[in-house]
């Protein structure tokens, strides 16, 4: 069905015009206002619709209407009241603004402007406020979805979806304007985006304010992402915010914020003791929307991640679409054998298992026993097409005490929800992977964190002055990770006048640990309200994740303490909407209103397949031809396919291949037969691919290893030799042997 959809698009007037998107950040927080341009120019009064991506983590806290000279602010109520409303605003002939979030998931959110009659324009304004989160390379990530892929539904579930109306991006019948301006209290060293950008213009003198455009003529077929990078490195620090004087006494919006980042460090001796245990089960999504690019980029990210595990640990790959299949019955122990023969299946791996069904293999993956003193750590690779989120990730929190969830959302238009959900609940680390991201780099970055030993018994401590007292509104810190920051939101109540400090205890490879932070409670000046919204977006998240039972039903008293704190603070939750009616307008509209559906772009004709063609297609036996291109791979891989489970390389052809050289270059050079192959892959690397060491990194420490255990002679000849080999000029010390 979802295939013809877009033909009949082209033939209807389309009332969206225009959206313009103006972003305020300050530090690691964006403020999005969106204005979107509404115009009816048909001969009769429409109602146009419109569903859209939103990040899953953003606090929406604003939506107005402009018509002519008048404006009207929405208010928040709850789901269905705010739907009665609208309906009965039309069918009197008023004009009414719905906005709501999807009951299916908390990424997609739905527009409806009523009645626009002939010849009217209307002007829509929305605005969030959203957390940046920070990357490998230290960036802080914004992104402005674009694209909407259709979700998959899995067989047997009720469609109470959104019924979402997608064109190929190059059809989109309105355009974009996009402008951000950052600000810091550290200058701002670059910012880079996926998309064509004008080029940055400092607004000040030190360099901590500036602003960026996205050039004319965006083609949305992708999400517009920054990233910020600072000139300084990041460092925990507090933002306290007043509160609003005309809100009522005690509550959440009366009362003064606290946001605090924290970024913990671990002692150094425990973090230069990688742990060599472990049970690595990967997930990968292979249904027809991974196809292409996609799919290859993903073999070789397994490449590099089974190259990386340590020995002595224990591993399994599943792959899934409409069914699933697991390498191994069970998870074995990663050695030389168990490695070749799961990277030939990897190898074989295609996007040619049809639907995104990810609950049953999740199901199998949980089903088996943990193995003692190997810590569980999952990673998911899915282009997030899920339309059965919330099962999913409840799946996951129920598992939550057995294992370490790592994510990875890949393509344009992953769902925030799902990727970031599947994290959150397992206690691990969300990435997205986009264009011409390369994803080895982030992928390798996660199997750090879940190479770092679990931080467990997490205890937050206040000390506040005398009078003073804090309730926290974020979920308990489940997990902590060196590098990785932790966002912490309270309520502070009583006289708020000198200083605070917060402690955060954990215990990190049975050894006790505590970070402290001394910040000051005297309020920040200009940050309006943004801080209340995000700490109740959160407080508002946590209740809702605390559901009820499986189904995700969800207790009244539950359900009414989410709505009154949603109406309160004016931010949008799954059971509230804003809602906007204009009583001036209005004599009843004889006869239906048409309704005009607005389309979003997404990366359709992939998706079409994945619904359409189901399992059937898949199950026909034939192997998969090999990919095409296998003999242009890149000389990094090729030269890391050659490394042994122990972690050193051999003497062979391919390995003179990679490294541009002969065999018998190779032999003529030979020193010391043992070691001569290993020293000569790791030069190198440090020689030839220094700028891709954060994927090689991992994999060089197993060499290093290997070569210690040698207790070997004869090292600094062999560094020698091979950099006369290879016109490098590599120093022993920096091979770290």
């Amino acid at each position: 069905s979802n295939s013809c959809c877009f033909l009949l698009l082209v033939v209807v007037p389309v009332p969206l015009q225009s959206v313009e998107v103006q972003v305020d950040v300050k530090d690691h927080v964006a403020t999005v206002v969106s204005t979107l341009l509404y115009q009816n120019k048909e001969e009769k009064p429409i109602e146009a619709v419109f569903v859209f991506p939103m990040p899953s983590e953003a606090a929406v806290c604003h939506f107005s209407a402009k018509v002519g000279q008048t404006l009207i602010v929405a208010e928040v109520k709850e789901k269905k009241q705010a739907r009665e409303e609208y309906d009965d605003a039309l069918s009197s002939g008023q004009q009414a603004f719905l906005l709501e979030e999807s009951d299916q998931s908390p990424d997609i959110f739905s527009m409806s402007v009523g009645s626009l009659p002939p010849g009217e324009s209307a002007s829509i304004r929305l605005e969030y406020v959203t957390e940046l989160d920070v990357q490998a390379d230290e960036a802080l990530r914004f992104c402005l979805p674009a694209v909407l892929n259709p979700r998959y539904q899995p067989t047997g579930t009720e469609t109470g979806s959104v019924t979402v109306t997608s064109v190929p991006s190059s059809l989109v019948p309105y355009d974009l304007t996009f402008l951000a301006r950052v600000q810091s209290a550290r200058p701002i060293s670059k910012v880079e985006s996926n998309c064509t950008m004008d080029p940055l213009e400092f607004l000040s003198q030190d360099q901590t304010a500036a602003s960026v455009k996205l050039a004319a003529g965006h083609k949305f077929d992708r999400d517009v992402e920054l990233l910020i990078y600072y000139k300084d490195t990041h460092e925990p620090s507090a933002v306290v915010e007043a509160g609003q004087a005309s809100a009522k006494a005690g509550t959440l919006m009366r009362d003064p914020a606290v946001m605090l980042s924290l970024y913990p460090e671990f002692p150094k001796d425990i973090m230069s003791s990688v742990s060599s245990s472990g049970e690595f089960v990967f997930l990968l999504d292979r249904s027809g929307s991974m196809s292409g690019g996609q799919i290859a980029s993903a073999r070789d990210t397994l490449l590099l991640l089974l190259k990386s595990l340590p020995m002595g640990c224990f591993f399994n790959i599943y792959s899934f679409g409409s069914t699933f299949e697991q390498i191994f019955p069970e998870s074995v122990e990663y050695k030389q054998k168990t490695m070749e023969e799961a990277l030939k299946t990897v190898e074989m791996m295609q996007a040619d298992l049809g639907g995104t069904e990810i609950l049953a293999p999740l199901e199998r993956i949980y089903s088996q026993s943990c193995i003692p003193n190997q810590p569980r750590q999952l990673f998911v690779f899915t282009d997030g097409e899920v339309g059965n989120t919330k099962e999913v990730i409840n799946l996951v929190k129920s598992n939550s005490g057995s294992h370490r969830c790592f994510s990875f959302g890949i393509g344009e238009g992953a769902s925030t929800a799902l990727i970031n959900g599947l994290a959150k609940e397992g206690g691990g680390h969300a990435q997205f992977i986009t264009g011409s991201d390369r994803m080895q780099p982030k992928v390798i970055q996660s199997l750090r964190f879940a190479m770092q030993p679990s931080v467990v018994d997490i205890s937050v401590r206040w000390d506040l002055p005398k009078g003073v007292s804090a309730t926290v509104l974020s979920p308990p810190l489940t997990s902590i990770f060196q590098g990785q920051r932790s966002l912490l939101y309270a309520q502070l109540t009583g006289q708020v006048l000198t200083e605070g400090c917060v402690t955060v205890k954990y215990s990190l490879a049975g050894r006790p640990t505590e970070n402290k932070l001394n910040f000051s409670l005297k309020p920040t000046e200009d940050t309006g309200l943004t801080v209340h919204r995000l700490a109740a977006r959160s407080l508002i998240r946590s209740l809702e994740q605390e559901q009820g039972d499986h189904r995700g039903q969800i207790d009244d008293a539950k359900k009414k303490k989410i709505i009154d704190l949603s109406v309160q603070s004016g931010v949008s939750s799954s059971f509230t909407a804003f809602i906007a009616v204009n009583k001036t307008s209005g004599e009843a509209i004889q006869g239906p209103l048409l309704r005009r559906d607005v389309p979003v772009p997404s990366n359709m004709d992939i998706d079409c397949a994945d619904v359409m063609l189901g399992a059937a297609d898949c199950d026909n036996g034939a192997l998969p031809s090999l990919p095409e291109g296998k003999a242009k791979r890149d000389p990094l891989l090729e030269l890391v396919s050659l490394q042994k489970a122990s972690g050193c390389w051999e003497l062979e052809p391919a390995l003179a291949k990679a490294v541009g050289k002969t065999t018998k270059d190779l032999e003529d050079k030979q020193p010391s037969a043992v070691m001569w192959a290993t020293i000569l892959a790791l030069v190198w690397l440090h020689g030839l691919k220094a700028d891709a060491k954060d994927e090689w990194e991992l994999l060089v420490m197993k060499a290093v290893t290997w070569l210690q255990s040698q207790n070997a002679s004869g090292l600094a000849e062999c560094v020698e030799a091979a950099n006369s080999l290879l016109g490098c000029s590599v120093q022993k010390n920096a091979l770290g042997i």
